[in-house]
């Protein structure tokens, strides 16, 4: 699939919960309770990115896999340290996502260079990323991803992880590994395959980047007394 898969949503579910007609009938569009919902529906998307990732701060969503990569990059391009002007990424990440960050690299003066995990070496770089799973399934040992992003972060750079949000009830996810940020896509927990259309994609986070992430964010605030 490389990304986009075939699902299939029981009617029972897709009737009930997301077509169920109290859903959006109740309110219309301008009153503050369906406003309310649909914070709500956002806060629980982020809350659900965040503890697949396992990294504590989520956006609420982006628009595809390739283009959230993107942005993750030229974030790690605003926060680094590093001063350099090149980015490391995995060979075994998806030729759509590869391509699409080539494209938005390009006009910003930023360098796209290919390795395997195995090979990577993070000194020159301002971000390193890693598909984690790879684009054909491969997982690396996580002793050498856990090494890698220790490296990145010694050579003051930033290490992303692409990857996928039903891999990471299985494997160990991003965050316990050392990453940064983490970017993928949600389409396969649902979303229809619209031919190229928007899938949803998350980014996930460390708090203290919270200023530099791109997108929505939905918080919650808590009345206190005076």
């Amino acid at each position: 699939g490389q990304g986009y898969y075939g699902t299939i949503t029981p009617p029972v579910v897709k009737r009930n919960v997301l077509e169920n007609p109290a859903w959006y009938t109740a309110y219309t569009p301008y009153q503050p309770e369906i406003s309310q919902g649909r914070l709500e529906a956002l806060l629980n998307f982020q809350t659900m990115i965040s503890e697949l990732t396992g990294l504590p701060l989520a956006n609420a969503s982006l628009l595809d896999e390739a283009t959230a990569v993107a942005e993750a990059v030229t974030m790690a391009h605003r926060i680094s340290k590093s001063g350099s002007d090149s980015v490391l990424v995995d060979t075994n990440t998806h030729p759509q996502t590869l391509s699409v960050l080539r494209t938005r690299m390009e006009p910003i003066g930023i360098t796209v260079v290919q390795s395997s995990v195995e090979d990577m070496n993070p000194t020159g770089y301002f971000a390193v990323v890693v598909s984690w799973p790879g684009s054909n399934g491969a997982l690396p040992s996580p002793s050498v991803v856990r090494s890698l992003t220790e490296a990145t972060h010694a050579s003051n750079a930033v290490a992303i992880a692409t990857t996928d949000l039903m891999a990471c009830t299985l494997i160990v996810p991003p965050g316990q590994l050392g990453f940064d940020i983490a970017v993928g896509s949600s389409q396969r927990f649902g979303v229809p395959m619209g031919f190229g259309g928007p899938h949803a994609a998350f980014m996930a986070t460390l708090d203290k980047h919270a200023r530099s992430l791109p997108g929505r964010l939905v918080g919650v605030s808590t009345d206190t007394a005076v």
